[in-house]
């Protein structure tokens, strides 16, 4: 696959997931919600931690949200960097057209995420009680602290467990609850294509 192709696939993502977060934190409050269809909704939130809203502060009380912030941030800029040679590899070797694509999809998709981690807490003021503003005289953060902004919604089934159901019998449930965003989309597809596909994108060596 060519690289110009790859490049464009990457630079589209790209695009519509910062489009999408720029569109959201410039016309929703934080925690507003639009309803498209039952099972489809729009809800900003703001992702300060690592997946699933999970922080490196709720580990150790040792660990302050500003350093764990930091740190991740961090962290997610080498992984990137790690994910963009393997692609750069994987092109210069005319490697597995699965595996680039998926590489890409990744790539992008953690990208669009350390935009919001690096830039957001000074491009824009709180979202709390307002629509944010884009480049606001003084953000809500400073740089590498920002959040990751997270708006697609997929309530798709909801009810109560059945009451035979040992321990969770008549608890009320709700399918699917995690709120996200273009970019991890992007992260799951490629993800998943890897691990679907493994066989395809990581042949084993014929024994000689």
């Amino acid at each position: 696959m060519s690289k110009k192709k790859i490049f464009s696939l990457i630079a589209v993502i790209l695009f519509i997931d910062q489009a999408s977060k720029i569109y959201i934190k410039t016309h929703f409050e934080l925690g507003q919600e639009l309803i498209i269809f039952d099972w489809f909704r729009l809800f900003f939130i703001e992702n300060e931690g690592m997946a699933w809203g999970a922080k490196l502060s709720d580990i150790s009380s040792h660990i302050s949200d500003s350093s764990a912030k930091l740190f991740l941030t961090i962290f997610r800029i080498f992984a990137v960097c790690g994910i963009g040679y393997w692609l750069h590899q994987s092109l210069q070797k005319r490697g597995s057209k699965t595996l680039i694509i998926a590489l890409a999809l990744v790539f992008s998709g953690a990208l669009g995420n350390i935009i919001d981690s690096v830039f957001y807490g000074i491009l824009f003021d709180e979202s709390l009680g307002q629509t944010a503003t884009l480049f606001a005289s003084e953000g809500y953060g400073n740089v590498f602290h920002g959040k990751v902004v997270d708006m697609l919604y997929f309530p798709l089934f909801k009810g109560y467990f059945p009451e035979w159901m040992p321990l969770i019998g008549g608890n009320y449930f709700s399918f699917f609850d995690p709120v996200f965003n273009i970019a991890d989309m992007s992260i799951s597809t490629g993800v998943g294509l890897l691990l679907v596909f493994n066989k395809k994108v990581f042949p084993k060596s014929e024994a000689i």
